[in-house]
């Protein structure tokens, strides 16, 4: 009997897929943020809240006293380093090296986060609760990790265009978020700090001239900023991004130091920083929330936009490009396809959380809405494009699992 005969590895290559392909980092967010809210809604919770809450110590400098903000503002930094990393890449080498292959993917980015901050804003005026338009980023950033989990699922069914659509919208996606997080979740500057942080900045792009080779003094050089930025009034994490930029391609013994330092550090960031990130920060108290909590204007508002906004805004400036020429839809894929793709952008995770507690600092009711709304945003986007990409894709090399392909050899 042939594997492809064999029903139980019929049977267990859909499970087998999600371990060994890019579905694994998605899959694992989700484990954790049923985890977060299991913990949250169990007889666990003071423990749970505690954990992440409670005091360590007080340290006036470092303004970090509780493990939660030691993630938030200190872990995250990392996390943040790897997208600049891969920005940066991408930017010089990569899809958005080249001017008319970055002309649909910022296109598609830029309507993807313009539209739901117009819905958001919509809905909390309709509500009547101005007071929370500070929110209006929290719907507009694409989780990559999700995303692409949930595309890893359908296997080969996803045309590799739309794969690599996705991954450059998201990586665009990132860009406007940690800009929107520098300008408009930034307050009480203090220039003494930032002006530090800006001489630290111009000696490590000093130091990518000089092709400095060694990755020592690139990470003190880092860990000084993050330190000098944690203190200037701008976000810590902002100082991650920064730092990856001046990273050099590749040092004075030709090393591809940034492709090598990104390498190393993705996995880290997807499988251990992210799931962190995302159990200390997705657990919410249902029963102390109520119905008209979870149906408040902040969670409606938020799901909204991720949901209906994203899709609308990604896939109509697909369209748009298309039939004006302005740039072309991805190669080999039909319209119910970048449909389905562009509701799976409504997968907001990581950064929405992320942005919501800057959004409502000091409110914890509000962020706890807040959760409430990217949870359950994100859930229906995942279920209805996962349903419609895998109603509407039917590609010839999808024939069987290439899972199954692999254990016959």
């Amino acid at each position: 009997m042939t594997d492809r005969q064999n029903p139980i590895r019929l049977v267990f290559a859909p499970v087998r897929a999600l371990f060994v392909s890019d579905a694994s980092a998605g899959i694992l967010l989700i484990l954790v943020a049923l985890a977060a809210m299991i913990a949250a809604n169990s007889p666990l919770a003071t423990e749970y809240h505690h954990l992440f809450h409670g005091e360590l110590f007080s340290a006036e400098a470092f303004k970090l006293n509780t493990l939660h903000l030691w993630i938030n503002d200190g872990l995250m930094a990392i996390f943040f380093f790897v997208v600049g990393l891969e920005v940066k890449r991408e930017w010089i080498e990569g899809q958005l090296s080249d001017n008319d292959q970055r002309k649909m993917p910022v296109l598609a980015a830029a309507a993807g986060m313009i539209l739901p901050a117009l819905v958001y804003l919509f809905f909390v005026n309709a509500e009547g609760a101005q007071d929370l338009t500070r929110g209006w980023a929290i719907p507009a950033a694409t989780d990559i990790a999700f995303a692409m989990g949930v595309l890893g699922l359908l296997g080969n069914r996803v045309p590799a265009s739309l794969r690599l659509f996705l991954l450059t919208v998201a990586i665009v996606d990132d860009i406007g978020a940690v800009l929107v997080i520098a300008l408009f979740y930034t307050a009480n500057l203090k220039f003494a700090w930032l002006v530090a942080a800006v001489v630290v900045t111009g000696i490590m792009m000093a130091m990518n001239r000089a092709r400095v080779s060694a990755y020592t003094p690139f990470i003190l050089m880092a860990l000084l900023l993050w330190f000098l930025v944690l203190n200037s009034g701008v976000h810590a994490t902002i100082a991650g991004v920064v730092a990856a930029l001046t990273i050099p391609m590749v040092g004075k013994d030709d090393d591809t130091m940034l492709e090598h330092l990104e390498h190393n550090l993705a996995p880290w960031s997807a499988y251990l920083i992210v799931p962190v990130f995302g159990f200390a920060n997705a657990g919410v108290e249902l029963g102390a929330l109520g119905l008209a909590g979870i149906l408040a204007p902040l969670p409606l508002a938020i799901a909204a936009g991720l949901f209906v906004g994203k899709q609308v805004g990604i896939f109509s400036a697909i369209w748009i490009a298309d039939k004006v020429g302005f740039a072309p839809r991805p190669e080999g894929a039909n319209w119910a396809e970048i449909w389905g793709v562009s509701i799976l952008c409504g997968i907001g995770f990581t950064m929405s959380l992320f942005i919501s507690s800057l959004a409502f600092a000091g409110n914890s009711l509000l962020i706890e809405e807040a959760k409430i709304g990217i949870l359950m945003g994100s859930l229906i986007s995942a279920v209805v494009g996962y349903t419609i990409l895998r109603m509407t894709t039917d590609h010839p090399d999808d024939q069987r699992s290439p899972y199954l392909e692999e254990d016959e050899r």
